[in-house]
């Protein structure tokens, strides 16, 4: 489902969501940098993701539709492995 074909109240969620992570990644310093955010400010941008998070499950919940994709973090490990497959030498 496309973006367009979403109501409008799970595309402000949509968007909404997009921009705080959009802003998180900015602003988040490199090690050893000073974090430029307080820890209020911080706790408060956790609050409108679970809030925002929680509101599109209840949309998604009330048209019948499930979501099982979950976020994956680099450092997760994964269910998959890559095998590299060497083509055949014939002689």
């Amino acid at each position: 489902m496309g973006f367009d074909e979403l109501s409008k109240e799970q595309q402000i969620m949509v968007s909404m969501r997009k921009v705080l992570s959009t802003i998180i990644k900015e602003v988040t310093p490199k090690p050893g940098e000073i974090y430029p955010l307080s820890e209020q400010t911080v706790n408060d941008i956790r609050l409108c993701l679970t809030l925002i998070m929680t509101r599109e499950q209840e949309l998604a919940k009330a048209e019948g539709k499930t979501n099982l994709s979950r976020p994956h973090y680099a450092d997760e490990p994964q269910n998959t492995h890559t095998v590299q497959i060497q083509p055949r030498k014939d002689n």
